[in-house]
């Protein structure tokens, strides 16, 4: 491989990582505020359907993605009413939504199938995107890829930096705790599950409108996504640069799937094409390895100095949950 065709590929992988990121960085807003939106992965394909169908009908690729958001938003409204009003547990009313919201997508969808239509052209920066390496890398991309490097810097500045998201973290963490201090957590929460919801509800038309551009019902690619999605969310610990981290790793992995095949005659492409789904799903489990006890038994029966910088990496790869997050909130 040419160090041209290498660029192009990585640059490649950071373009195809951006819808990957709106819905990570989206679903790590809602479960910091302790709700969790399992949703996803039948939301995304309803948003991707939706944004294409919208920007079609208009020709507006701006209306195309206001649908995606808005798909998104009414689906998380639908699970932080059911979860924070009425109580319901979020998993199996998240799993129920994904399996509707997927259904809809591909029977309403059904007419539109196939039809071409507008797509986001490259918008490479002046000046900036002649850089040797880092231009092609990071400068020729479109306006949604730009906007997934930008939504990183400004969802860790703003859960680290500012009141109202050191105010966010404590409502999955400690909702009793952020009502003594005046914090009207469950409209809060509401907000941060319709918030969360829409900038995930974007990944869809993120998809049809960039990077698969179209809708193609069942073989559009998309179905598993949002599982993905939601393990990445885990794997990245509930913080930007580490969802970030997973994202990227995630897109990189579906790339060398398509660079291995021709390198690797004999292994079928189908195989190289899903490899990506159980390695997220194995370093998802390295990641949680340090939690169990049978972990802190072995590592006991270590040498010291081994034990210490096993226990370190465990340390640094451990993602812990925010501790009231599906746990509903009640004022005593």
């Amino acid at each position: 491989m040419t160090n041209d065709a290498l660029l192009f590929g990585l640059s490649g992988v950071l373009s195809s990582s951006a819808p990957i990121l709106f819905g990570v960085l989206g679903e790590t807003i809602t479960e910091k505020a302790g709700v969790s939106n399992l949703a996803m992965n039948g939301m995304i394909l309803l948003s991707a359907m939706g944004g294409f169908a919208a920007s079609l009908a208009t020709g507006s690729l701006a209306l195309g993605f206001l649908a995606g958001a808005a798909i998104g938003a009414a689906v998380a409204l639908v699970v932080a009413f059911t979860s924070i009003t009425l109580k319901q547990s979020q998993v199996a009313v998240g799993y129920v939504l994904a399996m509707l919201c997927r259904d809809l997508a591909y029977f309403l969808g059904n007419p539109i199938m196939g039809m071409p239509g507008p797509r986001l052209n490259l918008l490479p920066i002046p000046s900036l995107s002649a850089i040797p390496v880092i231009g092609t890398l990071f400068f020729r991309h479109d306006i949604v890829t730009y906007s997934s490097f930008l939504l990183i810097i400004l969802s860790w500045f703003y859960m680290e930096r500012t009141k109202p998201g050191i105010m966010l973290k404590g409502l999955g963490e400690n909702p009793k705790a952020a009502y003594v201090r005046g914090a009207s957590v469950n409209r809060l929460r509401y907000v941060y599950t319709i918030l969360g919801g829409a900038i995930a509800g974007l990944a869809g038309p993120i998809y049809s409108l960039s990077v698969k551009a179209g809708w193609k019902g069942t073989i559009s690619g998309l179905d598993g996504i949002g599982w993905i999605i939601l393990s990445i969310t885990i794997f990245g610990g509930w913080t930007p640069f580490r969802a970030a981290i997973g994202a990227y790793f995630f897109s990189l992995l579906q790339w060398l799937g398509l660079v291995l095949q021709p390198l690797m005659p004999n292994v079928p492409s189908q195989v190289l094409q899903v490899a990506p789904f159980p390695l997220m799903i194995l370093t998802l489990l390295l990641v949680n390895i340090g939690n169990a006890e049978w972990v802190d038994r072995t590592l006991a029966r270590l040498p010291e100095k081994v034990r210490r910088r096993v226990a370190k990496i465990l340390r640094g790869m451990r993602a812990t949950p925010p501790a009231a997050l599906g746990s509903p909130f009640e004022k005593d």
